[in-house]
Parts: structure tokens; sequence; C-alpha cells
């Protein structure tokens, strides 16, 4: 059912994507500065597309630099996990040589973590 409802949801985005891009298939300059500025600065780039690739390119470059910025966002997160990963294999290093020793040496955290995993 799922599956229908994300072809269905395809379709719908294919049919507005086309749409959109048959209404607006007039050409457009896109300058990287204006007329004047292009004139004292001595470049004057330009560029014409049809607007519906600029409308597309626009929502392209609008979701990238969105990812982009929750990537560095969420970087603290992911060096937080990554630590914690570190500590935690650590730990069960530490653990599973502390099973290993002589039952007489055993300490008695570990033989309450062995009562509960039996249990």
């Amino acid at each position: 059912m799922i599956r229908y409802l994300r072809y269905l949801w395809l379709a719908l985005l294919a049919i507005t994507l086309l749409t959109v891009a048959l209404a607006n298939r007039a050409p457009v300059t896109l300058r990287a500065l204006p007329d004047d500025l292009a004139a004292f600065a001595g470049f004057g780039w330009q560029i014409d597309l049809p607007l519906y690739a600029v409308i597309f390119a626009s929502i392209l470059a609008g979701v990238l630099i969105g990812f982009i910025w929750e990537w560095f966002r969420e970087h603290k997160y992911r060096a937080e996990m990554s630590t914690k990963s570190r500590e935690v294999s650590k730990l069960e290093r530490e653990l599973a040589v502390m099973r290993d020793t002589k039952p007489e040496q055993r300490d008695d955290v570990l033989a309450i973590l062995d009562q509960r995993k039996a249990g």
C-alpha cells in the first residue's frame, strides 16, 4: 500500500514539475552583477536560461545548503556519539578481561552482573 502511495506521490510531483517547466519556458538572463556595477568592475558575466531551469536550480541549491547546514549543526552530536561509542567499547573490553580472571579474584560487581545475565 505504501509503495503505491509513493508512486502516486512521485507521479503527482512529476506532473507538477512538468507543468511548471512548460509554463515557464521563456528565457531569462542571469547576471553576476548589476549593469552599473559590472561596468565599474569590468566583469559582466551573464547567461541566458529558461526560467524553469532557474527555478529548479534555486530549489536544488536551497536543499543542498540546508543539508550542509544541518550536517555542520549536528557535528557536535556525531562527535559525542563517537566518543561514547569508543568509551562503551573500552568498557566492554575491560569487562571481558575481568570476566576471564580466576573466580577467586572476581569482583562483587561482576558477580551481580553475572547473576542478572543468568536470571
